[in-house]
């Protein structure tokens, strides 16, 4: 598959997003007796092949990038209009879930340049691979299939949240409001706030210590891992039996500790001499609530 501008990226991502959602909406079509969750699940992953198969085809593992964002609006979706529990509880919970998705969404697509553009990260794990290991099998499992189950787990809450009916709309509800507006908001506010620092010539080199930033390494990070908390408030709230969905946001925190954070630091590391410095001064997620860091 031949490289090109944005417009051309953007289309082909289009096309093979909508061939994934009808790759799909077949694999559940097919299985009619099915339990809806098992099923959704099905659909996920034959999605995830075929998004697989595209990025293989183009050399460009960054074709998976907006499926973390788009999937879970989908199924959602899906769930509150086939199946959605009476009362007010599903549509807030799919509009929450569409806003986060529609801004970060957004956001990859600010920045993606095209079909020539592939996220460094893939890159850096093209080259750092174990000896033996064939790149098609560490971009199917690490840079896809994990994502997707991850993903996956942190949803397991929204089915409760969004198809069981019985309980009425209670303080729990309005705590996983609160949680995930306020996850939107730490993202979206995160997000400008680096936009406009890189956006700045004279910031180049530097490292942004700024708003947001100024608190947590990866405010960014924050905001997506509180959204998951949130989800699964609501799903607690919706049914407290499926507590055990508490795998999913915990999934997130794994994540985002142990692989996303890290491989920033160590790029970071690489590129700002004087990171180290910053690494001590400035915690990772959750900000040090002192005097010190917001005077």
């Amino acid at each position: 598959m031949s490289n090109g501008p944005r417009p051309l990226g953007f289309a082909v991502v289009t096309l093979l997003y909508t061939a994934a959602g009808l790759i799909a909406w077949l694999v559940v079509a097919v299985q009619p007796a099915r339990h809806p969750l098992p099923a959704t699940f099905y659909a996920d992953i034959a999605a995830t092949l075929l998004v697989f198969a595209a990025s293989t085809a183009a050399a460009n593992a960054s074709l998976y990038d907006p499926y973390w964002s788009v999937a879970p609006a989908v199924i959602v979706a899906a769930w509150v209009l086939w199946l959605g529990a009476p009362g007010a509880r599903p549509g807030v919970v799919l509009l929450l879930v569409l806003a986060w998705s529609i801004r970060l969404t957004a956001n990859w697509a600010r920045s993606w340049q095209g079909l020539h553009h592939e996220d460094w990260r893939y890159a850096q794990l093209r080259e750092e691979r174990p000896a033996g290991a064939p790149w098609w099998l560490v971009n199917l499992v690490g840079i896809q299939l994990v994502p997707t189950l991850v993903v996956f787990g942190g949803l397991l809450a929204v089915w409760p949240a969004v198809t069981a009916g019985g309980r009425a709309w209670g303080p729990l509800d309005l705590l996983a409001v609160a949680v995930t507006v306020a996850a939107v908001t730490i993202e979206t506010t995160a997000d400008r706030q680096l936009h406009r620092f890189a956006g700045d010539p004279q910031n180049r080199g530097r490292i942004i210590d700024q708003g947001l930033w100024r608190l947590s390494r990866h405010p960014n990070y924050l905001g997506e891992i509180l959204f998951w908390w949130g989800l699964w408030l609501f799903g607690l709230a919706a049914a407290p039996s499926w507590w055990w969905t508490v795998i999913g946001p915990i999934g997130m925190v794994l994540l985002f500790v142990f692989v996303s954070i890290p491989m920033m630091d160590r790029r970071s590391l690489t590129h700002r001499p004087d990171y180290a410095q910053h690494m001590r001064r400035v915690p990772a997620l959750l900000p040090r609530l002192s005097a010190r860091r917001w005077s």
